[in-house]
């Protein structure tokens, strides 16, 4: 029986790009740029992945992370040529939009449903400062915070899996992890967790040809977080 229900963040739950593209039109025009914010946007979110993917699962604390985030900014802004445009102060206060993405239009209701019946908490690599003032502005209704920090350093995402179940005293197959990523769901898979997936087509802008459709059969397929608190729901029931 499902306890405990894991969520990927960004992308899933929260809205990065339209958060991020908002937030650099308004300090592109304070600074008079004419420079496209959805190519920084995007530029930056690749950075910053693979500077998880080089990290691995590996604790992050709020510091380290606000420092990851800044390298990952200056990286981007000079791979599309915009190197020294912006002045220190708007560089130094731009990796605070982590902190205040929205979140999509489902995610809240769909969050307060799931928690009436499980324990829902955020499966992220951001460390507990991120996802704790994400949280405050998005009115994500966690029951507990589970980033990087509470569980053990592991490379093997599987392994961080049994981890962050561990934590809540729960077996793997009492977990159920979702994303809106299908990459995220088969290490939760191999863990022996249960695995939901929706898709966010609107996540990557008009252009996005990924995650569009699940690539496995995964335990539950549900439209968005709505349709997966409707199917949750009547599961319970039996």
């Amino acid at each position: 029986m499902i306890k405990a229900i894991l969520f990927d963040v960004f992308g899933t739950v929260v809205d990065w790009r339209s958060g991020l593209v908002h937030g650099l039109e308004r300090t592109f025009a304070r600074a008079g740029l004419d420079a496209d914010a959805p190519t920084l946007a995007d530029a930056w979110h690749e950075q910053c992945l693979d500077s998880l993917r080089a990290d691995g699962s590996s604790p992050v604390d709020g510091h380290a992370l606000d420092a990851s985030l800044a390298r990952a900014l200056s990286a981007s802004l000079a791979k599309i040529g915009l190197d020294g445009q912006l002045t220190d102060s708007d560089t130094a206060a731009l990796p605070q939009l982590w902190r205040k993405l929205p979140p999509w239009p489902d995610s809240v209701p769909g969050l307060k449903a799931l928690k009436r019946e499980y324990v829902i908490a955020p499966r992220n690599n951001g460390a507990v400062a991120l996802m704790t003032w994400l949280a405050k502005h998005a009115g994500l209704p966690w029951d507990v915070i589970l980033a990087s920090e509470p569980a053990a350093p592991q490379k093997d995402p599987a392994s961080a899996h049994v981890s962050f179940a561990a934590a809540l005293g729960l077996a793997p197959d009492e977990v159920m992890m979702v994303s809106a990523h299908n990459r995220d769901l088969y290490p939760a898979r191999e863990a022996g967790l249960k695995t939901a997936f929706f898709a966010r087509p609107g996540e990557h802008g008009p252009a996005q040809t990924s995650d569009l459709e699940p690539s496995e059969p995964w335990d539950v397929v549900a439209f968005d977080l709505l349709d997966l608190a409707r199917q949750m729901e009547s599961a319970a029931r039996y």
